[in-house]
């Protein structure tokens, strides 16, 4: 599918909501200067002008009828990525009924079906029509602790989420990236600057939790710019069982990582050093990604023997973050 087919089966998929739920209570776009310039890439001929991170994002708010209390209120926050439907979009499902545990385990099966079953082709109805289904399993105080997992047939999900922000500077959300993937168990990395960029991996519903908290403090800008989902095969251990996941992990643990800080006010980062980080990690895919050009190990032998110590020394994990740049705004 080239890149037209997938912008004309992202308008058409909105188009088609907009009509089945014609009331902003029902379907709300979001972000409407993703909408416009979706819609401007297919006005004329097309070409490769649509920026990579324009994404249509829109609200879809459904009642779903369970046996409990006579129904449940739930939103569905739909994002499409850039090649979605060659990728699943990202869908949160909110619901006020639901404990968090719920609501993690609802989220992780809904992702794991969609998966499965969705792959390449437009899917936000198909989640619909699954949370029509398979919400009381949630919802239903009286179900079986296990009929949720029944769904997927008890499958767990190892992810990973490598997000965007475009930076990151103020030391209290630094300090909590720190603390919150240590307290879910999470590993990866953050890097502080502009741009920034945080990289989560563990399960499922901790990498989950982790971005519900991460995407509701203040930015300029933030997204998950790709994610990687697992499932795990019986026999291979759980989500939560370090021994079932010890080799998709590509991170030992979670630091802030520093690459040869520059610039004025020492905010920017050598993208040399982060690819080259990356590739040794076997990630090196993820920088176009990132930034839509191809990385580029650097070349010490072209540099002075000063820049080479420099760089050898910067291009390291940091286990005390350097809580700089204090006379940044707090965003």
């Amino acid at each position: 599918m080239s890149q037209l087919e997938w912008a004309e089966s992202q308008l058409a998929e909105i188009e088609l909501l907009s009509s089945m739920y014609p009331t902003e209570s029902e379907f709300e776009i979001t972000d409407q200067v993703a909408l416009a310039e979706l819609r401007e890439s297919l006005e004329g001929p097309f070409s490769d002008a649509r920026p990579h991170h324009s994404r249509p994002q829109f609200l879809l708010r459904q009642r779903v009828d369970t046996s409990c209390n006579g129904g449940v209120d739930l939103t569905l926050s739909c994002t499409f990525p850039f090649d979605y439907p060659k990728v699943l979009p990202e869908i949160n499902v909110r619901c006020t009924d639901l404990n968090r545990a719920q609501q993690t385990r609802l989220q992780a099966d809904l992702r794991v079906y969609l998966r499965e079953n969705c792959r390449g082709e437009v899917c936000v109805l198909t989640a619909v029509e699954w949370l029509k289904d398979n919400a009381q399993h949630y919802v239903d105080p009286t179900s079986p602790d296990s009929s949720a997992a029944a769904v997927t047939g008890g499958a767990e999900v190892f992810s990973r989420l490598w997000i965007y922000s475009h930076h990151i500077y103020n030391k209290n959300k630094r300090k909590n990236i720190l603390e919150w993937s240590k307290e879910l168990g999470l590993s990866g990395f953050s890097m502080p600057g502009k741009p920034g960029v945080v990289c989560v991996e563990g399960p499922h519903g901790a990498c989950e939790e982790f971005w519900s908290r991460l995407k509701f403090l203040t930015w300029k800008k933030i997204m998950i710019r790709h994610r990687e989902d697992v499932t795990l095969e019986e026999g291979r251990g759980q989500a939560d069982d370090e021994g079932g996941v010890a080799s998709l992990r590509k991170f030992s643990g979670f630091e802030e990582a520093s690459f040869d800080p520059h610039g004025n006010r020492g905010n920017h980062m050598d993208l040399g050093l982060l690819y080259q980080f990356l590739s040794e990690r076997g990630c090196c895919e993820v920088f176009q990604m990132y930034f839509g050009v191809e990385g580029r190990t650097p070349s010490p032998p072209s540099l002075s023997p000063d820049s080479r110590e420099r760089l050898r020394k910067s291009a390291r994990f940091q286990e005390t973050p350097a809580w700089g740049w204090n006379d940044k705004p707090a965003t």
